[in-house]
């Protein structure tokens, strides 16, 4: 796998939310351990609770969710940010795909 070793970076704004160390992939989705950084507490709920709405069934309740996190958070491969991803993060994992263009509506 061509991902496999990469460091993403997730932040809120110059702040570091965490690092995620690929270690599986199954396209579109990657995946690795998640390392919290010093801003992830100030966003950890808004993943929790997009976790659980999730598993409850798309609704309009997680997007409004999910919009609040892209507004807060961005997402970097290692060569640079990316515009449009779709991220989880689940205590020490986190799984994500993203795309160079934003995606459709």
């Amino acid at each position: 796998m061509g991902f496999d070793g990469e460091v993403w970076r997730v932040a809120c704004g110059a702040e570091e939310v965490g690092t995620i160390a690929i270690d599986d992939g199954d396209f579109p989705w990657l995946s690795g351990r998640f390392t919290p950084g010093p801003a992830y507490a100030a966003v950890e709920p808004l993943f929790t609770r997009e976790l659980a709405l999730l598993n409850e069934g798309w609704t309009q309740e997680w997007e409004a969710v999910y919009d609040e996190i892209t507004r807060r958070v961005s997402l970097a491969s290692p060569e640079g940010p990316v515009p449009e991803f779709l991220l989880h993060i689940e205590g020490e994992r986190a799984w994500f795909r993203w795309s160079d263009e934003p995606f459709e509506e």
